[in-house]
């Protein structure tokens, strides 16, 4: 019986990976932490924030799962891409309302997209690195 091979990510592709995602979070951060204006304001971008990081990662399990033929509910997939569609039209919307510089603007949207695009290839990342860890103790048990 042929087996295909389980692809593995490289050392420098996993580093690329990790210090994409630690220089789009600290870029976040430091936006939102100096962030000009009202309270209200800066806690709206910050729970917008989070509630975009967590959905990333949940639509990108959710496609993954799909993907592999694990299919899940119909409403679970309504309930996972509302949710992703929600966070990023209240935080893109929120952003856009704020009344601050425009270069503040575009630093703090371009941050934010950087590091939704960036929790994309972490999330595949790891799942592939999980994958490849259960097929490798897969192939020792037979």
């Amino acid at each position: 019986m042929n087996r295909l091979p389980i692809h593995t990510d490289t050392r420098a592709w996993k580093a690329q990976v990790w210090i994409s995602f630690g220089i789009a979070a600290s870029l976040c951060g430091i936006g939102l932490a100096y962030l000009p204006g009202q309270d209200l304001d800066r806690a709206f971008m910050v729970m917008g924030y989070g509630f975009c990081l967590s959905a990333a990662f949940a639509v990108a399990k959710f496609v993954r799962d799909n993907q592999q033929r694990r299919a899940d509910t119909p409403l679970w997939g309504t309930v996972v891409w509302g949710g992703f569609a929600l966070a990023m039209g209240l935080t893109a919307w929120g952003l856009w309302r704020m009344d601050i510089n425009p270069t503040y603007k575009a630093f703090l949207g371009v941050s934010w997209l950087f590091l939704i695009s960036s929790v994309f290839t972490l999330a595949k990342t790891l799942r592939d690195a999980h994958e490849a860890a259960q097929h490798a103790s897969h192939h020792l048990a037979e």
